[in-house]
Protein backbone atom coordinates (compact mmCIF):
# COMPACT_ATOMS: atom_id res chain seq x y z
CA UNK A 1 0.00 0.00 0.00
CA UNK A 2 3.03 2.33 -0.21
CA UNK A 3 1.68 3.56 -3.53
CA UNK A 4 -0.78 5.61 -1.46
CA UNK A 5 1.99 7.77 0.04
CA UNK A 6 2.54 10.09 -2.95
CA UNK A 7 -1.14 10.15 -3.93
CA UNK A 8 -2.14 13.29 -1.93
CA UNK A 9 0.56 15.24 -3.75
CA UNK A 10 -0.12 13.75 -7.17
CA UNK A 11 -3.88 14.18 -6.94
CA UNK A 12 -3.55 17.80 -5.85
CA UNK A 13 -1.12 18.63 -8.66
CA UNK A 14 -3.25 16.82 -11.22
CA UNK A 15 -6.32 18.71 -10.04
CA UNK A 16 -4.35 21.96 -10.27
CA UNK A 17 -3.46 21.23 -13.90
CA UNK A 18 -7.01 20.20 -14.85
CA UNK A 19 -8.68 23.24 -13.26
CA UNK A 20 -6.14 25.51 -14.93
CA UNK A 21 -6.88 23.92 -18.28
CA UNK A 22 -10.60 24.43 -17.75
CA UNK A 23 -10.01 28.17 -17.77
CA UNK A 24 -13.17 30.25 -17.36
CA UNK A 25 -15.51 27.32 -16.89
CA UNK A 26 -16.33 27.66 -13.18
CA UNK A 27 -18.79 24.78 -12.85
CA UNK A 28 -16.38 22.08 -14.10
CA UNK A 29 -13.66 23.68 -11.98
CA UNK A 30 -15.80 23.37 -8.87
CA UNK A 31 -16.60 19.73 -9.61
CA UNK A 32 -12.93 18.87 -10.16
CA UNK A 33 -11.80 20.74 -7.04
CA UNK A 34 -14.35 19.04 -4.80
CA UNK A 35 -13.61 15.62 -6.28
CA UNK A 36 -9.86 16.02 -5.89
CA UNK A 37 -10.02 17.35 -2.34
CA UNK A 38 -12.40 14.55 -1.34
CA UNK A 39 -10.06 11.96 -2.83
CA UNK A 40 -7.07 13.51 -1.07
CA UNK A 41 -8.94 13.45 2.26
CA UNK A 42 -9.89 9.78 1.81
CA UNK A 43 -6.28 8.93 0.93
CA UNK A 44 -5.02 10.76 4.00
CA UNK A 45 -7.40 8.79 6.22
CA UNK A 46 -6.17 5.54 4.63
CA UNK A 47 -2.56 6.56 5.29
CA UNK A 48 -3.39 7.31 8.92
CA UNK A 49 -4.97 3.88 9.35
CA UNK A 50 -1.96 2.19 7.73
CA UNK A 51 0.55 4.18 9.79
CA UNK A 52 -1.33 3.30 12.98
CA UNK A 53 -1.70 -0.41 12.24
CA UNK A 54 1.34 -1.31 10.13
CA UNK A 55 3.85 1.37 11.01
CA UNK A 56 5.26 4.28 8.99
CA UNK A 57 4.76 4.05 5.24
CA UNK A 58 7.56 5.07 2.88
CA UNK A 59 8.27 5.36 -0.81
CA UNK A 60 11.29 6.66 -2.73
CA UNK A 61 10.21 8.39 -5.91
CA UNK A 62 11.76 7.26 -9.18
CA UNK A 63 13.52 4.18 -7.84
CA UNK A 64 16.56 6.07 -6.56
CA UNK A 65 18.48 4.62 -3.57
CA UNK A 66 17.19 5.59 -0.14
CA UNK A 67 18.87 8.73 1.13
CA UNK A 68 19.47 10.04 -2.40
CA UNK A 69 16.07 10.00 -4.08
CA UNK A 70 12.97 11.93 -3.02
CA UNK A 71 11.60 10.13 0.03
CA UNK A 72 8.01 10.55 1.16
CA UNK A 73 7.14 9.21 4.61
CA UNK A 74 3.75 8.88 6.28
CA UNK A 75 4.12 8.10 9.97
CA UNK A 76 1.43 8.77 12.53
CA UNK A 77 2.47 12.40 13.03
CA UNK A 78 2.47 13.37 9.36
CA UNK A 79 -0.62 11.28 8.54
CA UNK A 80 -2.62 12.71 11.44
CA UNK A 81 -1.85 16.32 10.55
CA UNK A 82 -2.35 15.58 6.86
CA UNK A 83 -5.80 14.12 7.54
CA UNK A 84 -6.81 17.11 9.64
CA UNK A 85 -5.52 19.52 7.01
CA UNK A 86 -7.41 17.76 4.22
CA UNK A 87 -10.66 18.04 6.17
CA UNK A 88 -10.03 21.76 6.49
CA UNK A 89 -9.13 22.33 2.83
CA UNK A 90 -12.27 20.50 1.69
CA UNK A 91 -14.54 22.45 4.05
CA UNK A 92 -13.04 25.80 3.07
CA UNK A 93 -13.45 24.98 -0.62
CA UNK A 94 -17.14 24.26 0.00
CA UNK A 95 -17.38 27.60 1.83
CA UNK A 96 -15.71 29.36 -1.11
CA UNK A 97 -18.09 27.81 -3.60
CA UNK A 98 -21.01 28.73 -1.38
CA UNK A 99 -19.98 32.37 -1.50
CA UNK A 100 -20.30 32.25 -5.27
CA UNK A 101 -17.19 34.38 -5.54
CA UNK A 102 -13.72 34.75 -4.07
CA UNK A 103 -14.97 37.77 -2.13
CA UNK A 104 -14.16 40.06 -5.09
CA UNK A 105 -15.58 38.23 -8.07
CA UNK A 106 -15.58 41.26 -10.32
CA UNK A 107 -11.82 41.74 -9.93
CA UNK A 108 -10.73 38.12 -9.48
CA UNK A 109 -10.95 35.54 -12.25
CA UNK A 110 -12.36 32.33 -10.78
CA UNK A 111 -9.94 30.41 -13.01
CA UNK A 112 -7.10 31.56 -10.75
CA UNK A 113 -8.67 30.54 -7.46
CA UNK A 114 -9.18 26.80 -7.98
CA UNK A 115 -5.75 25.84 -9.43
CA UNK A 116 -3.99 28.05 -6.89
CA UNK A 117 -5.95 26.54 -4.02
CA UNK A 118 -5.08 23.01 -5.17
CA UNK A 119 -1.43 24.04 -5.50
CA UNK A 120 -1.59 25.23 -1.88
CA UNK A 121 -2.99 21.83 -0.91
CA UNK A 122 -0.16 20.09 -2.79
CA UNK A 123 2.40 22.19 -0.93
CA UNK A 124 0.90 21.28 2.44
CA UNK A 125 0.96 17.59 1.49
CA UNK A 126 4.59 17.77 0.36
CA UNK A 127 5.62 19.50 3.59
CA UNK A 128 3.96 16.89 5.81
CA UNK A 129 5.23 13.90 3.82
CA UNK A 130 8.77 15.07 3.03
CA UNK A 131 11.51 12.73 4.24
CA UNK A 132 14.35 15.24 3.88
CA UNK A 133 14.95 18.90 4.61
CA UNK A 134 15.20 20.02 0.99
CA UNK A 135 11.83 18.63 0.00
CA UNK A 136 10.37 20.09 3.18
CA UNK A 137 11.67 23.39 1.80
CA UNK A 138 10.07 22.60 -1.58
CA UNK A 139 6.74 21.97 0.15
CA UNK A 140 7.01 25.30 1.97
CA UNK A 141 7.79 27.13 -1.26
CA UNK A 142 4.90 25.56 -3.16
CA UNK A 143 2.35 26.45 -0.49
CA UNK A 144 3.82 29.92 0.07
CA UNK A 145 3.87 30.72 -3.65
CA UNK A 146 0.22 29.70 -3.88
CA UNK A 147 -0.56 31.69 -0.74
CA UNK A 148 0.87 34.86 -2.29
CA UNK A 149 -1.69 34.61 -5.09
CA UNK A 150 -4.59 33.71 -2.81
CA UNK A 151 -3.67 36.46 -0.38
CA UNK A 152 -3.89 39.26 -2.92
CA UNK A 153 -7.04 38.11 -4.72
CA UNK A 154 -9.15 41.16 -5.45
CA UNK A 155 -6.27 43.61 -5.58
CA UNK A 156 -7.58 46.15 -3.03
CA UNK A 157 -5.06 48.64 -1.68
CA UNK A 158 -5.03 47.29 1.88
CA UNK A 159 -4.72 43.74 0.65
CA UNK A 160 -1.80 44.53 -1.65
CA UNK A 161 0.04 46.42 1.10
CA UNK A 162 -0.46 43.62 3.62
CA UNK A 163 0.41 41.08 0.95
CA UNK A 164 3.70 42.84 0.25
CA UNK A 165 4.65 42.52 3.93
CA UNK A 166 3.60 38.88 3.95
CA UNK A 167 5.65 38.11 0.83
CA UNK A 168 8.77 39.86 2.13
CA UNK A 169 8.63 38.09 5.50
CA UNK A 170 8.00 34.73 3.84
CA UNK A 171 10.91 35.22 1.44
CA UNK A 172 13.23 36.08 4.33
CA UNK A 173 12.08 32.95 6.14
CA UNK A 174 12.67 30.85 3.04
CA UNK A 175 16.13 32.35 2.54
CA UNK A 176 17.07 31.55 6.13
CA UNK A 177 15.70 28.01 5.73
CA UNK A 178 17.64 27.45 2.49
CA UNK A 179 20.79 28.78 4.15
CA UNK A 180 20.23 26.35 7.02
CA UNK A 181 19.85 23.46 4.58
CA UNK A 182 23.14 24.40 2.92
CA UNK A 183 24.90 24.59 6.26
CA UNK A 184 23.47 21.24 7.37
CA UNK A 185 24.58 19.58 4.14
CA UNK A 186 28.05 21.11 4.43
CA UNK A 187 28.41 19.84 7.99
CA UNK A 188 26.90 16.37 7.53
CA UNK A 189 26.90 15.50 3.82
CA UNK A 190 23.17 14.77 3.75
CA UNK A 191 19.76 16.36 4.26
CA UNK A 192 17.84 13.08 4.69
CA UNK A 193 16.01 13.02 8.01
CA UNK A 194 16.82 9.33 8.43
CA UNK A 195 20.55 10.02 8.40
CA UNK A 196 20.78 13.37 10.13
CA UNK A 197 20.24 12.40 13.82
CA UNK A 198 23.43 10.33 14.01
CA UNK A 199 25.51 12.71 11.94
CA UNK A 200 24.37 15.80 13.82
CA UNK A 201 25.11 14.06 17.14
CA UNK A 202 28.68 13.48 15.95
CA UNK A 203 29.25 17.20 15.35
CA UNK A 204 30.76 19.51 17.98
CA UNK A 205 28.05 20.91 20.25
CA UNK A 206 28.65 24.50 19.08
CA UNK A 207 28.17 23.55 15.43
CA UNK A 208 25.03 21.50 16.09
CA UNK A 209 23.52 24.30 18.19
CA UNK A 210 24.27 26.90 15.53
CA UNK A 211 22.57 24.76 12.87
CA UNK A 212 19.52 24.31 15.06
CA UNK A 213 19.31 28.05 15.72
CA UNK A 214 19.25 28.81 11.99
CA UNK A 215 16.42 26.33 11.41
CA UNK A 216 14.62 27.59 14.53
CA UNK A 217 14.58 31.13 13.14
CA UNK A 218 13.24 29.94 9.77
CA UNK A 219 10.49 27.79 11.28
CA UNK A 220 9.76 30.34 14.00
CA UNK A 221 8.83 32.90 11.34
CA UNK A 222 6.58 30.40 9.58
CA UNK A 223 4.95 29.38 12.88
CA UNK A 224 4.49 33.07 13.90
CA UNK A 225 6.35 32.57 17.18
CA UNK A 226 7.37 35.68 19.15
CA UNK A 227 9.25 37.86 18.21
CA UNK A 228 9.02 36.60 14.63
CA UNK A 229 5.23 36.59 14.27
CA UNK A 230 4.41 40.28 14.13
CA UNK A 231 3.52 39.97 10.45
CA UNK A 232 0.48 37.74 11.03
CA UNK A 233 -2.04 40.05 12.77
CA UNK A 234 -1.47 42.68 10.06
CA UNK A 235 -1.80 40.19 7.21
CA UNK A 236 -4.60 37.70 7.86
CA UNK A 237 -7.34 40.29 8.59
CA UNK A 238 -7.05 41.67 5.05
CA UNK A 239 -7.36 38.35 3.19
CA UNK A 240 -10.62 37.04 1.75
CA UNK A 241 -12.72 35.15 4.31
CA UNK A 242 -12.07 31.59 3.03
CA UNK A 243 -8.40 32.37 2.39
CA UNK A 244 -7.96 33.71 5.92
CA UNK A 245 -9.67 30.58 7.27
CA UNK A 246 -7.38 28.12 5.49
CA UNK A 247 -4.30 30.23 6.33
CA UNK A 248 -5.28 30.38 10.01
CA UNK A 249 -5.83 26.65 10.16
CA UNK A 250 -2.82 25.40 8.22
CA UNK A 251 0.12 27.68 7.51
CA UNK A 252 1.40 28.21 11.05
CA UNK A 253 0.88 24.53 11.87
CA UNK A 254 3.18 23.51 9.03
CA UNK A 255 5.81 25.61 10.79
CA UNK A 256 5.01 23.90 14.10
CA UNK A 257 5.30 20.52 12.38
CA UNK A 258 8.77 21.46 11.09
CA UNK A 259 9.79 22.53 14.60
CA UNK A 260 8.66 19.17 15.98
CA UNK A 261 10.61 17.25 13.34
CA UNK A 262 13.84 19.17 13.76
CA UNK A 263 13.74 19.59 17.52
CA UNK A 264 12.84 16.02 18.48
CA UNK A 265 14.02 13.87 15.56
CA UNK A 266 17.16 15.66 14.39
CA UNK A 267 18.68 17.50 17.35
CA UNK A 268 17.30 15.90 20.49
CA UNK A 269 14.62 17.18 22.81
CA UNK A 270 16.91 18.78 25.46
CA UNK A 271 18.61 21.12 23.02
CA UNK A 272 17.84 24.83 23.50
CA UNK A 273 15.20 24.07 26.12
CA UNK A 274 15.55 27.43 27.88
CA UNK A 275 15.23 29.36 24.62
CA UNK A 276 12.16 27.36 23.58
CA UNK A 277 10.57 28.01 26.97
CA UNK A 278 11.22 31.74 26.73
CA UNK A 279 9.80 31.91 23.19
CA UNK A 280 6.73 29.92 24.24
CA UNK A 281 6.14 32.21 27.22
CA UNK A 282 6.48 35.40 25.17
CA UNK A 283 4.25 34.04 22.40
CA UNK A 284 1.50 33.16 24.88
CA UNK A 285 1.55 36.45 26.74
CA UNK A 286 2.20 38.98 23.97
CA UNK A 287 -0.31 37.35 21.64
CA UNK A 288 -3.18 37.33 24.11
CA UNK A 289 -2.49 40.87 25.34
CA UNK A 290 -2.66 41.96 21.72
CA UNK A 291 -6.01 40.20 21.36
CA UNK A 292 -7.46 41.90 24.43
CA UNK A 293 -6.60 45.33 22.97
CA UNK A 294 -8.32 44.80 19.60
CA UNK A 295 -11.55 46.37 18.36
CA UNK A 296 -11.81 44.34 15.17
CA UNK A 297 -12.98 40.74 15.20
CA UNK A 298 -10.55 39.56 12.54
CA UNK A 299 -7.55 41.11 14.26
CA UNK A 300 -8.68 39.73 17.62
CA UNK A 301 -8.84 36.23 16.14
CA UNK A 302 -5.43 36.71 14.53
CA UNK A 303 -3.82 37.64 17.84
CA UNK A 304 -5.39 34.65 19.59
CA UNK A 305 -3.99 32.49 16.79
CA UNK A 306 -0.49 33.78 17.54
CA UNK A 307 -0.97 33.38 21.28
CA UNK A 308 -2.05 29.76 21.11
CA UNK A 309 0.99 28.81 19.06
CA UNK A 310 2.70 29.27 22.42
CA UNK A 311 0.88 26.24 23.82
CA UNK A 312 2.38 24.03 21.13
CA UNK A 313 5.84 25.53 21.64
CA UNK A 314 5.46 24.78 25.36
CA UNK A 315 4.90 21.09 24.66
CA UNK A 316 7.86 20.97 22.26
CA UNK A 317 10.09 22.71 24.79
CA UNK A 318 9.28 20.18 27.51
CA UNK A 319 10.91 17.50 25.39
CA UNK A 320 9.00 14.69 27.09
CA UNK A 321 6.76 12.10 25.42
CA UNK A 322 3.76 13.53 27.30
CA UNK A 323 4.58 17.09 26.27
CA UNK A 324 5.03 16.18 22.61
CA UNK A 325 1.83 14.10 22.57
CA UNK A 326 -0.08 17.04 24.08
CA UNK A 327 1.39 19.31 21.39
CA UNK A 328 0.23 16.98 18.60
CA UNK A 329 -3.24 16.77 20.14
CA UNK A 330 -3.41 20.55 20.51
CA UNK A 331 -2.20 21.08 16.93
CA UNK A 332 -5.08 18.97 15.59
CA UNK A 333 -7.51 20.88 17.79
CA UNK A 334 -6.06 24.24 16.78
CA UNK A 335 -6.20 23.57 13.03
CA UNK A 336 -9.91 22.83 13.28
CA UNK A 337 -10.95 25.44 15.85
CA UNK A 338 -9.15 28.32 14.13
CA UNK A 339 -10.63 27.37 10.78
CA UNK A 340 -14.10 27.19 12.34
CA UNK A 341 -13.68 30.60 13.99
CA UNK A 342 -12.46 32.34 10.85
CA UNK A 343 -15.30 30.80 8.83
CA UNK A 344 -17.76 31.99 11.48
CA UNK A 345 -16.22 35.47 11.29
CA UNK A 346 -16.73 35.25 7.53
CA UNK A 347 -20.43 34.58 8.15
CA UNK A 348 -20.61 37.61 10.46
CA UNK A 349 -18.96 39.74 7.81
CA UNK A 350 -21.26 38.44 5.10
CA UNK A 351 -24.29 39.28 7.24
CA UNK A 352 -23.17 42.64 8.64
CA UNK A 353 -20.62 43.89 6.12
CA UNK A 354 -18.01 44.68 8.79
CA UNK A 355 -15.95 43.07 11.55
CA UNK A 356 -15.51 46.21 13.66
CA UNK A 357 -16.62 45.56 17.22
CA UNK A 358 -17.66 49.22 17.42
CA UNK A 359 -20.18 48.85 14.59
CA UNK A 360 -21.63 45.42 15.34
CA UNK A 361 -24.39 44.42 17.72
CA UNK A 362 -27.55 42.38 18.11
CA UNK A 363 -26.56 39.55 15.76
CA UNK A 364 -27.75 36.93 18.24
CA UNK A 365 -31.29 37.95 17.34
CA UNK A 366 -30.71 38.68 13.66
CA UNK A 367 -28.60 35.57 12.95
CA UNK A 368 -28.90 33.01 15.79
CA UNK A 369 -27.35 30.25 13.69
CA UNK A 370 -24.22 32.30 13.06
CA UNK A 371 -24.12 33.18 16.76
CA UNK A 372 -24.07 29.50 17.71
CA UNK A 373 -21.46 28.66 15.07
CA UNK A 374 -19.19 31.32 16.56
CA UNK A 375 -19.90 30.50 20.20
CA UNK A 376 -19.03 26.78 20.15
CA UNK A 377 -15.49 27.06 18.70
CA UNK A 378 -14.91 30.25 20.72
CA UNK A 379 -15.62 28.41 23.99
CA UNK A 380 -13.46 25.57 22.70
CA UNK A 381 -10.56 27.94 22.04
CA UNK A 382 -10.94 29.42 25.52
CA UNK A 383 -10.60 25.96 27.06
CA UNK A 384 -14.04 25.56 28.60
CA UNK A 385 -14.79 21.95 29.72
CA UNK A 386 -15.54 19.51 28.21
CA UNK A 387 -14.29 20.79 24.85
CA UNK A 388 -11.08 19.56 23.22
CA UNK A 389 -9.37 22.88 23.95
CA UNK A 390 -9.71 22.18 27.66
CA UNK A 391 -8.48 18.60 27.24
CA UNK A 392 -5.47 19.69 25.17
CA UNK A 393 -4.50 22.38 27.67
CA UNK A 394 -4.98 19.95 30.54
CA UNK A 395 -2.62 17.48 28.86
CA UNK A 396 -0.02 20.23 28.42
CA UNK A 397 -0.39 21.38 32.04
CA UNK A 398 -0.03 17.82 33.32
CA UNK A 399 3.11 17.38 31.25
CA UNK A 400 4.48 20.65 32.63
CA UNK A 401 3.72 19.69 36.23
CA UNK A 402 5.29 16.27 35.69
CA UNK A 403 8.44 17.95 34.37
CA UNK A 404 8.77 19.78 37.69
CA UNK A 405 11.47 22.28 36.71
CA UNK A 406 11.01 25.97 37.50
CA UNK A 407 10.67 27.07 33.88
CA UNK A 408 7.96 24.48 33.32
CA UNK A 409 6.04 25.85 36.31
CA UNK A 410 6.33 29.38 34.90
CA UNK A 411 4.79 28.14 31.63
CA UNK A 412 2.05 26.31 33.53
CA UNK A 413 1.04 29.54 35.27
CA UNK A 414 1.30 31.53 32.04
CA UNK A 415 -0.82 28.96 30.22
CA UNK A 416 -3.61 29.25 32.78
CA UNK A 417 -3.54 33.05 32.68
CA UNK A 418 -3.55 33.00 28.88
CA UNK A 419 -6.58 30.74 28.89
CA UNK A 420 -8.42 33.13 31.24
CA UNK A 421 -7.51 36.15 29.09
CA UNK A 422 -8.66 34.24 26.00
CA UNK A 423 -12.02 33.71 27.68
CA UNK A 424 -12.17 37.43 28.49
CA UNK A 425 -11.34 38.44 24.90
CA UNK A 426 -13.86 35.98 23.49
CA UNK A 427 -16.57 37.12 25.92
CA UNK A 428 -15.95 40.76 25.03
CA UNK A 429 -16.17 39.95 21.32
CA UNK A 430 -19.33 37.90 21.83
CA UNK A 431 -20.97 40.71 23.77
CA UNK A 432 -20.04 43.31 21.15
CA UNK A 433 -21.04 41.29 18.09
CA UNK A 434 -24.02 39.25 19.21
CA UNK A 435 -25.44 40.50 22.49
CA UNK A 436 -25.37 44.25 23.03
CA UNK A 437 -27.61 46.80 21.30
CA UNK A 438 -29.96 45.90 18.50
CA UNK A 439 -29.22 44.62 15.04
CA UNK A 440 -28.01 47.36 12.73
CA UNK A 441 -27.10 49.88 15.45
CA UNK A 442 -24.39 48.87 17.94
CA UNK A 443 -24.89 50.11 21.50
CA UNK A 444 -28.46 51.02 20.61
CA UNK A 445 -27.42 54.25 18.84
CA UNK A 446 -29.81 55.73 16.35
CA UNK A 447 -29.14 55.98 12.65
CA UNK A 448 -28.21 59.66 12.76
CA UNK A 449 -25.58 59.04 15.42
CA UNK A 450 -24.23 56.13 13.41
CA UNK A 451 -23.89 58.30 10.31
CA UNK A 452 -22.25 61.09 12.30
CA UNK A 453 -19.58 58.83 13.78
CA UNK A 454 -18.99 56.83 10.60
CA UNK A 455 -16.80 59.59 9.19
CA UNK A 456 -14.54 59.46 12.24
CA UNK A 457 -13.81 55.76 12.03
CA UNK A 458 -10.52 54.45 10.76
CA UNK A 459 -10.07 52.81 7.41
CA UNK A 460 -9.85 49.44 9.18
CA UNK A 461 -13.37 49.95 10.48
CA UNK A 462 -14.80 51.14 7.15
CA UNK A 463 -14.26 47.76 5.52
CA UNK A 464 -17.85 46.98 4.63
CA UNK A 465 -16.99 45.90 1.11
CA UNK A 466 -13.36 44.95 1.67
CA UNK A 467 -14.06 41.27 2.28
CA UNK A 468 -17.70 40.83 1.47
CA UNK A 469 -20.74 42.69 0.32
CA UNK A 470 -22.49 42.51 3.66
CA UNK A 471 -26.11 43.07 4.47
CA UNK A 472 -27.38 39.69 3.31
CA UNK A 473 -27.97 36.43 5.15
CA UNK A 474 -25.22 33.82 4.68
CA UNK A 475 -25.93 31.27 2.00
CA UNK A 476 -26.87 27.73 2.91
CA UNK A 477 -23.65 26.28 1.50
CA UNK A 478 -21.43 28.57 3.56
CA UNK A 479 -23.51 27.78 6.64
CA UNK A 480 -23.21 24.06 5.89
CA UNK A 481 -19.43 24.24 5.46
CA UNK A 482 -18.98 26.17 8.69
CA UNK A 483 -21.37 23.86 10.52
CA UNK A 484 -19.39 20.84 9.32
CA UNK A 485 -16.12 22.15 10.73
CA UNK A 486 -17.79 23.20 14.00
CA UNK A 487 -19.33 19.73 14.36
CA UNK A 488 -15.95 18.07 13.76
CA UNK A 489 -14.08 20.26 16.24
CA UNK A 490 -16.85 19.81 18.84
CA UNK A 491 -16.84 16.05 18.30
CA UNK A 492 -13.15 15.91 19.17
CA UNK A 493 -14.24 15.87 22.80
CA UNK A 494 -16.05 12.58 22.18
CA UNK A 495 -13.00 10.92 20.65
CA UNK A 496 -10.41 12.62 22.85
CA UNK A 497 -9.18 9.31 24.27
CA UNK A 498 -8.42 7.61 20.92
CA UNK A 499 -7.08 10.89 19.52
CA UNK A 500 -4.70 11.32 22.45
CA UNK A 501 -3.50 7.73 22.06
CA UNK A 502 -2.87 8.42 18.38
CA UNK A 503 -1.01 11.59 19.38
CA UNK A 504 1.09 9.56 21.82
CA UNK A 505 1.90 7.13 19.02
CA UNK A 506 2.79 10.06 16.75
CA UNK A 507 5.10 11.42 19.45
CA UNK A 508 6.74 8.01 19.81
CA UNK A 509 7.28 7.78 16.04
CA UNK A 510 8.83 11.24 16.01
CA UNK A 511 11.23 10.55 18.85
CA UNK A 512 12.34 7.13 17.56
CA UNK A 513 15.10 8.01 15.10
CA UNK A 514 16.09 4.34 14.86
CA UNK A 515 12.66 3.28 13.63
CA UNK A 516 12.59 6.17 11.16
CA UNK A 517 15.91 5.07 9.67
CA UNK A 518 14.90 1.40 9.56
CA UNK A 519 11.76 2.28 7.63
CA UNK A 520 13.16 4.96 5.34
CA UNK A 521 16.70 3.72 4.89
CA UNK A 522 19.55 6.07 4.15
CA UNK A 523 23.18 6.54 3.32
CA UNK A 524 25.84 5.45 5.79
CA UNK A 525 28.68 7.67 6.90
CA UNK A 526 30.91 6.52 4.05
CA UNK A 527 28.25 7.34 1.46
CA UNK A 528 27.13 3.83 0.52
CA UNK A 529 23.42 3.10 0.40
CA UNK A 530 22.20 0.97 3.25
CA UNK A 531 20.42 -2.24 2.36
CA UNK A 532 17.17 -1.64 4.19
CA UNK A 533 13.54 -2.04 3.33
CA UNK A 534 12.66 0.48 0.62
CA UNK A 535 9.06 -0.45 0.61
CA UNK A 536 7.23 0.53 3.74
CA UNK A 537 6.35 -0.76 7.16
CA UNK A 538 8.79 -2.19 9.65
Amino acid sequence: MNALVPMPVLLSLLGCAVTLALGHRPKPQRVVSLAVLTAVAVTAVALLVLASTEGPQHVTIGGWPAGIGISLVADRLSALLLTTSCVVTLAVMVFSIGQGRTDDAEATPVSIYHPTYLALTAGVCIAFLAGDLFNLYVGFEVLLTASYVLFTLGGSGRRIRAGATYVVVSLVSSLVFLTGIGLVYTATGTVAMADLPGRLAALPTEVSTALQLVLLVAFGIKAAAFPLGGWLPDSYPTAAAPVAAVFAGLLTKVGVYALIRTHDLLFGSDTLRTLFMAVALATLVVGILGAVAQHDLRRLMSFTLVSHIGYMLFGIALGSPAGLAATVFYAVHHILVQTALFLAVGLVEERAGTTSLRRLGGLATAAPGTALLFLLPALNLAGIPPFSGFLGKLALLRAGVADGRWDAWVLVVASVLTSLLTLYAIARAWSAVFWRGRWGFADGRDEAAEEETAGEQSSDERSTDEHGAGGRPPRRTTLAATTGVVVVVTALSLVAGPLLRTAEGAAADTRDAGQYQRVVGGVDVDGAAEDVDDGGGP
